[in-house]
């Protein structure tokens, strides 16, 4: 049976940003006095909300986690608050979703920085939620943010009615223990780290959504 509704990761998937983040974080962990390569990024943190990431990298006892946050999200909206990390292929599959059902972000980003980037590239109205790191406890792999999601979209949907667009271990696990299909981007991670997905797939392309969909 095809998929009902479909929900997006936003950093790395919707908006094709993960550069962007990763030289934001070298920045800033540099200043902070413990540097970070771009394939620790990639291996350790990718993936996670960002405060998670802060604490994993300068330490549980760090304190100062939300003002690496705010900075954090306030570099990255100077770089990306045009929307032009959300390309037109990506543009293009959003709104073919959006006219067969309704259409989410679950993301561990925040809401200050996914609802610029969304409004920009003239994509906000055709969502029917946005789930991000603000509105949850536990982040991603926990499912939660996908389990609210339902919950917001309601409407009679089950889970296995739902596909979900990933593109990082952690994300691929969280949809799927909210019991929902999950297409991973390899673009990020690559295909050996994205197994658990239900299929894989470079980018975000229309060709692909229409086949999901029908």
């Amino acid at each position: 049976m095809a998929p009902r509704a479909v929900i997006f990761d936003f950093n790395g998937t919707l908006s094709d940003d993960e550069p962007v983040l990763c030289r934001v974080f070298r920045e800033l962990f540099a200043e902070h006095g413990r540097p970070l390569t771009e394939r620790q990024y990639y291996d350790e943190l990718a993936g996670h909300s960002d405060e998670e990431i802060v604490l994993r990298w300068l330490g549980r006892d760090h304190p100062a986690v939300e003002q690496v946050v705010a900075e954090r999200i306030s570099r990255y909206r100077s770089l990306v608050g045009d929307g032009s990390t959300i390309g037109e292929e990506a543009r293009a599959v959003v709104r073919y979703a959006a006219e067969r059902g309704p259409v989410a972000i679950v993301s561990g980003a925040a809401r200050a920085e996914i609802e610029p980037v969304v409004e920009a590239a003239g994509l906000m109205p055709l969502f029917r939620t946005i789930v991000p790191a603000d509105d949850v406890v536990h982040g991603k792999p926990d499912p939660e943010g996908y389990v609210r999601a339902l919950e917001i979209l309601d409407g009679g949907l089950d889970p296995d009615d739902v596909l979900v667009f990933e593109d990082t271990e952690a994300g691929v696990a969280s949809a799927k223990a909210a019991g929902m299909r999950c297409v991973a981007l390899t673009r990020t991670l690559g295909a050996a780290r994205l197994a658990q997905a239900d299929e894989l797939v470079p980018e975000l392309r229309l060709e692909d959504i229409r086949r999901l969909l029908g």
